[in-house]
């Protein structure tokens, strides 16, 4: 039988003529037959739309869509020849499988149009365009062959170019729906079809360069051929460095004799040769040897300077990884439960890809692919990594939280990558012999956590360049981006060290060791610094949390513990106390460094966690310090640890980088899945009612807390436990640091003591001069109290809402205020306090509610009266979440009067709504007092029980603000004993997803009480103009939907606010 042997570059030409032809063919035979009919979308036709789209060319019409389903049908054969033709080629799995899930995506959208299924069209071209990424990384970076490289380059380039201006068309057309924008859209997409198919007949030019054929037919026998042939296939190829010619040996006992021979004759040239001038030196005049002097680069000005730039490079990365989980609980908190973005949270499982190439092809010195690991080991890929990284810095620009999330994931997939071969000393010129070793980075670790809660202690409790935060919302953010550029070209441009280089040790290279198994490593390493991390983050990332913990209301007119906008300052300070203990503790033998690695200090750290969880007020506030203190202390050290037993190799060594990326993955990814779990597990003690299986967590901060301290016992020294490194170099480079010099302390210390100094003056900055003074003259007897559900202080967009929040209830003079869903005390809201603005700007009492481990969505009252006393009740929620409520008597005007801040259950637990409003209820009728209810209820008016509102109005005694208001369904106002003057509800804007509702009340005068509290006297609706001006709310917030009011807000309902007269012989 004959053999053919096809040119394989032929195979690629014929691909690409029948996609070609499929695509050219269909688009002169629609615009020849239905030209006018593809043309016409859902937003215009001819003459506005003039060229017709991809889709409506291949899909709509006989015959061009049957006639281009056929050509690409042809295809088919060629296209996955090429794919195996590639793989033989480049030998990648990653690859081919890239490749043919490309076409099978495009088989799926070219036989599936928009008009059999728009939404299964639409995700596979997304799915085709996404799969090009990694097909046309790969290739071209895989590319052999003069100028294919540089044409795939080229053709990429423009294929990825397109896609902005095509979504941007598409978004004119479909959102904006303007004429003619749909034919600008296909210019693009007929571009990126054509270069599409530019960029695989490129693969023409490779497979005729590299002389690939296909062989069809019997297999030719070995023998076969001339002698010349088979001698030019079997001529071995000849390193340069090895020129000789190695004979195997025939048999075993040849074997044998050759090695016997070879030894034999290295120990006669070793024996007879005479020793070198060096040697005999070294013999005559022995000498103890010298260790090499680490620079000291700590003495200059560049020094300073490269050590603040290190500092805010810290800062960032601590910014940025505290928020990303707030970035991404943006859609759990509207979805009210799991929304799919949680997974974001995976991107900090990025060093476990450190052994891997881009798109997981093979690693190949020809083609310069390189590993993760490689490229981040050189200050340029620490520099364009930092670049993707800083992206999320200028994410705050978009209104999209979809947008905002996915440039956050990248950066912090990236940024967290970085980090990890950077703390490890790895990154070549900022490691040991720079000065920089692993002690320094761990250092700057702690400096720059640090730096991130002072941040936020001096900005009102928001980090001012996190992407969250806008300029509007009191971000800094282009300066922290300018920053960050500035810090991150010191950094890039930094000269090597002044002292010569360090001489290489002769003898064998190091040997690298059998590695200990990874259960060991997860234990003794990873455990405690997942545990490490996360306690940072969770207790100490912002100074008023520990105090938000601690805190149960006022009493006899005087807070019972202490106030998070006052002493928040004290945690920063043992913060930082805590953090130079354990800087001090710099060498394994010195005093400090036994004390913190001592099992006491451990159960010390133990007792101030118990004292945490189980106190309160002053005495809470306290332990709590003690663990705030133990945790800092040791915080350096743990990092430290971590990155010795990750780094295995010196940062020039380049034989073991396969080992030492993996072993940096094991370390610091493993820590991060630690770190994911710990965080869901606090998040559901609080979240049970809205995941699955959730009530396992309900209310277990205590085991969550008790998990934590037991996962940091394996950083402690315990008497038998003998703590070993897994991977162990052969040399004591690895085995102890050189000498280091005390300046890098110094900086540390001068940091410090700025960070307290700066932490104190900002509290003394923010504390209102004046106390808290109702914003009417005492002589009306008037107050404005309003109810708001905040919905965690993320507006519509996903972007903080503090200063909206402020500017509205500053607008609308309210003296009392209850604000709900306002625990923003853990890491998946940012450690937020959004009392901390409303109290240093405005000058409010405040009772911040229930705290963060009390495990509710939370309540607040803010006050320009005086608080007397406040208790917190958690209402019963045998069910759903646990409801909230604060019960506050108040001096007002010389009254004292009951107010109630409560958010009750959701509509879906109807007996837990039934309990709470009971209680609510009973807490109401036991006053004695005027009172004032505000609160989240969930009911119809006029409602019959078990429905709240019957229980609330009817066993509460109370009055509702205005009956007659049936658009009602979860904020009310009920009262008693005061008069009622005017009822506002003003529309939410993009604050929240909820109105504000405002009651305005008039308080008889003191001793004496309502004149007439009949329905007929409480219901006299009056013009605004009938009352005094103090009774009238501002006239700026007249609107509707289609315009008026201010900052998106507006008397909505209504359209106005109402007013009531004071019955006949009212005394105020």
């Amino acid at each position: 039988m004959a053999t053919l042997n096809i040119n394989a570059a032929l195979v690629a030409r014929f691909q690409t003529i029948l996609s070609l032809l499929a695509f050219g063919s269909a688009f002169a035979i629609g615009c020849n037959l239905h030209y006018k009919k593809i043309v016409k979308n859902g937003v215009a036709g001819y003459p506005q739309e003039w060229l017709p789209s991809v889709s409506a060319t291949i899909g709509d019409w006989y015959p061009e869509r049957n006639v281009f389903q056929i050509f690409i049908a042809l295809t088919a054969a060629p296209r996955f020849v090429i794919l195996f033709l590639t793989y033989h080629l480049y030998g990648s799995t990653s690859l081919f499988v890239f490749g043919a899930l490309r076409t099978i995506s495009c088989g799926g959208w070219v036989y599936i149009t928009s008009s059999d299924s728009g939404l299964m069209h639409d995700v596979l071209m997304i799915g085709y365009i996404a799969l090009n990424i990694p097909w046309m990384a790969g290739s071209t970076l895989m590319s052999k062959g003069r100028g294919v490289r540089r044409g795939r380059t080229a053709v990429a380039t423009m294929f990825f170019a397109t896609i902005a201006p095509l979504v941007y068309f598409y978004i004119q057309h479909k959102v904006h729906r303007i004429p003619g924008a749909y034919s600008l859209y296909a210019i693009f997409e007929w571009s990126l079809i054509f270069f599409d198919i530019f960029f695989d007949s490129i693969t023409e030019r490779e497979l005729r360069q590299a002389g690939t054929y296909i062989t069809i037919g019997p297999q030719r026998p070995e023998s076969s051929g001339s002698a010349k042939d088979k001698a030019a296939t079997e001529i071995p190829a000849v390193s340069e460095s090895n020129t000789k010619q190695t004979v195997k040996p025939q048999n075993k006992h040849e074997e044998v004799v050759e090695k016997s021979d070879v030894a034999m004759k290295t120990a006669l040239e070793s024996a007879l040769s005479p020793p070198s001038n060096a040697e005999s030196s070294t013999v005559a005049n022995p000498v103890t040897p010298q260790i090499p002097e680490v620079p000291n680069v700590f003495n200059s000005k560049r020094a300073a300077l490269s050590f603040v730039s290190d500092l805010y490079r810290s800062y960032v990365f601590w910014s940025l990884f505290t928020a990303l989980i707030p970035t991404l609980f943006y859609f759990s908190i509207w979805e009210l439960g799991i929304a799919g973005q949680e997974f974001t949270l995976l991107t900090l499982l990025t060093p476990f890809f450190l052994p891997t190439t881009p798109f997981f092809l093979p690693a190949n010195a020809e083609t310069g692919i390189k590993t993760w690991f490689q490229m981040l080991r050189s200050k340029k890929g620490q520099t364009i990594a930092s670049l993707v990284q800083y992206a999320a810095l200028g994410a705050w620009t978009s209104d999209s939280p979809v947008v905002r999330l996915g440039i956050v994931g990248l950066s912090c997939a990236t940024m967290i990558q970085r980090e990890v071969v950077l703390w490890a000393g790895l990154v070549k010129g900022e490691g040991k012999a720079e000065g920089r070793g692993v002690r320094y980075w761990s250092v700057m670790v702690v400096l720059g956590f640090v730096s991130a809660a002072l941040s936020k202690h001096v900005n009102h409790g928001n980090n001012p360049i996190w992407p969250f935060i806008d300029p509007k919302n009191g971000g800094w953010n282009k300066t922290g981006l300018a920053l960050a550029l500035l810090s991150l070209l010191e950094f890039a441009t930094r000269g090597p060290s002044s002292l010569p280089a360090k001489p290489k040790a002769s003898g064998p290279k190091p040997k690298v060791v059998a590695a200990s198994p990874y259960l060991s490593t997860f234990i003794t390493t990873s455990l405690p610094l997942g545990s490490l991390v996360f306690s940072l983050h969770n207790l100490l990332a912002d100074p008023s949390t520990l105090v938000a913990a601690s805190w149960t209301g006022w009493e006899n007119g005087k807070p019972r513990g202490p106030l998070p906008h006052v002493f928040g300052v004290a945690t920063m300070v043992t913060l930082c106390l805590g953090i130079a203990l354990g800087v001090g503790a710099s060498g394994p033998r010195t005093f400090s460094r036994r004390i913190l690695t001592n099992p006491i200090w451990w159960l010390v750290g133990c007792l101030g966690a118990y004292g945490l969880y189980s106190e309160r007020d002053w005495e809470g506030y306290g332990w709590s310090l003690l663990l705030a203190f133990v945790l800092s202390s040791v915080t350096p050290g743990i990092l430290e640890n971590a990155a010795k037993v990750a780094r295995i190799t010196s940062e020039d060594d380049e034989e073991t980088d396969d080992i030492q990326a993996s072993q940096l993955g094991k370390v610091y990814a493993s820590a991060m899945v630690v770190y994911i779990l710990f965080n869901l597990a606090s998040i559901f003690t609080v979240a049970y009612a809205f995941v699955p299986g959730g009530h396992v967590f309900r209310e277990r901060t205590d085991a969550v807390l008790m998990a934590q301290l037991l996962c940091l016992a394996p950083a402690f020294s315990w008497p038998g436990l003998k703590k070993h490194r897994d991977l162990t170099l052969l040399s004591s480079e690895l085995e102890s640091d050189p000498p280091r010099t005390r300046s890098p302390n110094k900086y540390a210390y001068v940091t410090l003591t700025l960070a307290m100094a700066l932490s104190v003056f900002g509290t003394l900055y923010h504390l209102p001069l004046a106390p808290p003074r109702p914003y009417k003259p005492a002589s009306a007897r008037v107050l404005n109290a309003g109810i708001w559900t905040v919905h965690f202080g993320f507006d519509n967009v996903g972007h903080d809402s503090q200063r909206g929040m402020k500017q509205l209830i500053q607008d609308m003079q309210l003296d009392i205020v209850g604000l709900l869903e306002t625990d923003l005390q853990r890491t998946a809201f940012g450690h937020r306090d959004l009392t901390r603005m409303l109290v240093e700007d405005l000058g409010y009492n405040v009772d911040i509610g229930p705290g963060p481990n009390e495990h509710t969505w939370g309540a607040v009252l803010l006050s320009k009266f005086p608080i007397i006393n406040t208790t917190h009740h958690l209402l019963p929620s045998p069910h759903g979440e646990l409801a909230p409520a604060i019960e506050a008597v108040l001096d007002v005007f010389g009254t004292e009067i009951t107010v109630i801040v409560a958010h009750n259950g959701q509509e879906e637990d109807r007996l837990d709504r039934e309990l709470q409003s009971t209680e609510l209820a009973r807490i109401m009728a036991a006053s004695t007092r005027p009172v004032i209810f505000l609160g989240y209820v969930v009911t119809r008016p006029h409602a019959l029980r078990p429905n709240p509102y019957e229980i609330l109005v009817k066993d509460g005694n109370v009055h509702d603000i205005d009956k007659d208001d049936m658009d009602r369904w979860c904020e009310y106002i009920l009262y008693r004993d005061l008069y009622r003057t005017s009822y506002a509800r003003v529309s939410r804007g993009i604050i929240t997803d909820t109105e504000m509702q405002i009651g305005q009340f008039v308080v008889p005068k003191h001793g004496t009480n309502i004149t007439d509290n009949s329905q007929e006297a409480r219901y006299k609706r009056v013009k605004k103009e009938v009352l005094p001006e103090e009774h009238w709310f501002p006239m700026e917030y007249y609107g509707n939907e289609r315009g008026g009011g201010k900052n998106g807000h507006f008397y909505h309902v209504f359209y106005t606010p109402l007013y009531y007269a004071l019955p006949e012989g009212a005394i105020v």
